[in-house]
């Protein structure tokens, strides 16, 4: 029998080539370039195609002459996906001194020639002189060392045309930051593989740099906010980051929202209510428009609303019951009552100022507290207490403020601020509601609801956010504005 015309020898044993099975076992399995490999690879003149996506890779050649730090912020900051490659070759300065020797003596020779000439001399060559002995200076001190440095940009697209107006676009960039880039023509694929993470520089087309001028190229900026923990703010409008953050990283975690009726600012606090709530963090609003009430409904909150007729009170003389070394408990309740009582009465002369601190230390007196921490877990005063106390000096100021108070113990607003505390935060989102006051009232309960909540929350210390909307109720008063500056 011939096979090819090759006759077969019977005799003849036949050998597998050696482990052949394996080979055909690893044929048939994928490898992770299958995975990874493209289906298709088509380079062009001015692109390359991998896959369904289009390339095209920039070398910059030309650099302006001065920079300042993050000069390349516009570029990193380029609304458009980009890779960008940087490849620093660093150079041994003795080469670069006998280069610049002879490229100075050069440009010296230009120069006379052309004053020999009687012609004008040529700026550039009278700068770039200028640059060359400073540099020369710089590099033979050991201030600066020498680099070449090569900046590569790769741009992707779906289609060609969107590559090629996105490429004009960032041309237009680069050229606001006087770099005069050019494409990587008849070597995309080289250029592609340049900006890869391989740290293959395949072009090989760079600069002379000094060591300041390359570390104002270094890009020190982030386009993104994005912390590894905390809570989802939104999405960057300028290149679709998430923007994750933790306040609580900060040594200081307050935040100010200003804006313009119906730009958001209520949505944005609530959003971030919700979102804060997860990480177990405990929220108290004060609420003056009742813009909370459905969201605390909704979140199983409690939900206090602040009126004469409501059943929860709040006493504004209450104490923390803490001590702290070095601290005068006491003293700092006082200090906090004057200052809602100069919202309630107005403002007050030093004379009526100082009957109002006396009567306030009598008030606690006569309930058995004094500055010792021992005494201020009795039951505190009211303010009922207080008028009582200002009724029996004899004393015209004593009885002047007596009279101004006098409708917050027996007239229409009894019922507010003068009786014991009956509540107490336990809830991990509260709301208290001034939405049922007058207007007048309303940085009067604020204040109050403020100094409750600094008085509870400093006995147990966990994480916590204070919300006071429309806080400009309280900074229209001097003393209710520094009561706010206070706990910030």
């Amino acid at each position: 029998m011939k096979i090819f015309g090759l006759k077969k020898n019977k005799k003849q044993a036949v050998v597998s080539p050696p482990n052949s099975a394996l080979s055909l076992i690893e044929k048939g399995m994928n490898s992770l370039a299958d995975v990874l490999a493209p289906s298709s690879v088509e380079v062009d003149f001015r692109s390359i195609r991998v896959g369904d996506t289009f390339y095209q890779t920039l070398f910059v050649v030309g650099y302006p002459r001065f920079v300042s730090p993050n000069w390349l912020a516009s570029l990193i900051d380029f609304d458009h996906e980009l890779d960008i490659s940087m490849f620093i070759y660093p150079a041994f300065s003795s080469d670069i001194l006998e280069s610049l020797r002879r490229k100075i003596a050069e440009m010296e020779a230009t120069i006379s020639s052309q004053i020999e000439q009687g012609v004008d001399i040529d700026p550039k060559v009278k700068a770039g002189l200028e640059d060359a002995l400073a540099l020369q200076e710089e590099l033979a001190k050991g201030v600066e060392r020498f680099f070449q440095f090569g900046l590569y940009i790769t741009l992707a697209a779906p289609t060609l045309s969107e590559l090629n107006e996105t490429t004009k676009r960032l041309t237009t960039t680069l050229s606001s930051l006087l770099l005069l880039s050019k494409p990587a023509t008849l070597q995309m694929e080289e250029g592609f593989k340049t900006t890869l993470p391989l740290a293959q520089d395949k072009l090989y087309i760079t600069r002379n740099m000094d060591t300041t001028s390359l570390a104002s190229t270094f890009p020190f900026t982030s386009s993104t906010l994005t912390q590894d923990k905390g809570v989802l703010y939104g999405i960057n409008q300028q290149n679709g980051s998430l923007i994750i953050f933790d306040r609580f990283s900060l040594e200081n975690a307050n935040e100010v929202v200003l804006g313009k009726s119906g730009s958001g600012k209520s949505y944005l606090i609530k959003l971030e209510v919700m979102r804060q709530l997860m990480f177990g963090t405990e929220v108290i609003i004060v609420d003056p428009e009742g813009e909370y009430e459905a969201l605390c409904h909704a979140l199983d909150g409690e939900y206090v609303a602040f009126a004469p007729s409501a059943p929860i009170k709040i006493n504004p003389f209450d104490l923390s019951g803490l001590y702290e070394e070095g601290e005068n408990e006491l003293g700092i309740k006082i200090l906090s009552l004057r200052g809602l009582l100069k919202i309630v009465l107005g403002r007050l002369d030093p004379s009526h100022d100082a009957i109002l601190d006396r009567a306030l230390v009598e008030t606690y007196q006569k309930k058995g507290i004094t500055p010792d921490p021992a005494t201020q877990k009795k039951e505190p005063p009211l303010m009922e207490d207080l008028y009582q106390t200002l009724l029996s000096m004899k004393d015209k100021n004593a009885q002047e403020l007596a009279l101004s108070l006098e409708r917050f113990i027996k007239g229409s607003l009894s019922g507010i601020f003068n009786q014991q505390s009956n509540f107490d935060i336990s809830n991990e989102l509260t709301v208290f509601s001034i939405k049922g006051l007058e207007e007048e009232l309303r940085p009067i309960a604020m204040h109050i609801i403020l100094d409750f909540v600094w008085t509870r929350v400093r006995k147990t210390l966990k994480k916590r956010l204070l919300i006071l909307d429309e806080v400009w109720y309280m900074m229209k008063y001097e003393d209710s504005a520094s009561f706010v500056y206070s706990i910030a």
